[in-house]
């Protein structure tokens, strides 16, 4: 398990050359390349996995989600490319599911009945400025818009509790293995001693 999530962290992690490249980044690339919010640390991997989910599920814009969650990392502290590797979760095979479950819970929680097949007839046109201006003003735009902040917020919360869950839960296991070897090394140094006297 831990030799597959290393290749796929290898192949897909953004790198800071990627980053340093990206237009969006270029005027604060400075600060984004900071080496501290490079590291794996204990507070920095959860606030890298929430944000990345957070941006990555309400914006749905590829690029932009890399971006986006590279520059809110910088005030939180959190680990860039981790949070620009979670954005990676809403791609072309999850986003119809994630849109679905936007409008569907929009509707509920707002009283509405819109539909989100026209969302997707824009992205599918690609339409101009004036098309996507003409849906934010109908009512599948706040129906969607509010059901993907509840969506995004609930995943950025239950990655970052996961993520401190499994960062806890390995640095325990690392913790005991590391106590064994110091306990067994002491215990045959102790065993050895009697016989070299």
């Amino acid at each position: 398990m831990d030799n597959r999530l290393s290749r796929w962290w290898h192949a897909n992690a953004p790198t800071r050359e990627s980053l340093e490249n990206n237009r969006f980044i270029a005027p604060v690339a400075h600060r984004v390349l900071e080496p501290s919010l490079w590291r794996f640390t204990r507070r920095s991997v959860p606030r890298g996995v929430a944000l990345g989910l957070l941006v990555g599920i309400f914006l749905l814009i590829p690029g932009v989600q890399i971006a986006g969650a590279a520059l809110l990392a910088l005030p939180f502290r959190a680990n860039i490319p981790l949070a620009a590797a979670m954005t990676f979760l809403s791609n072309p095979a999850t986003t119809p599911l994630i849109l679905w479950a936007s409008v569907y819970i929009g509707n509920w929680m707002l009283g509405r009945s819109a539909d989100a097949s026209g969302f997707m007839a824009l992205v599918e046109e690609h339409a101009s400025i004036g098309q996507w201006c003409a849906w934010l003003f109908s009512e599948a735009a706040p129906a969607m818009l509010f059901g993907l902040a509840l969506i995004s917020l609930a995943a950025a919360a239950v990655g970052y509790f996961v993520a401190d869950w499994v960062w806890r839960h390995r640095m325990g296991r690392k913790w005991h293995a590391r106590k064994l070897r110091i306990g067994k090394a002491h215990e045959s140094g102790a065993l050895e001693e009697p016989a070299s006297a």
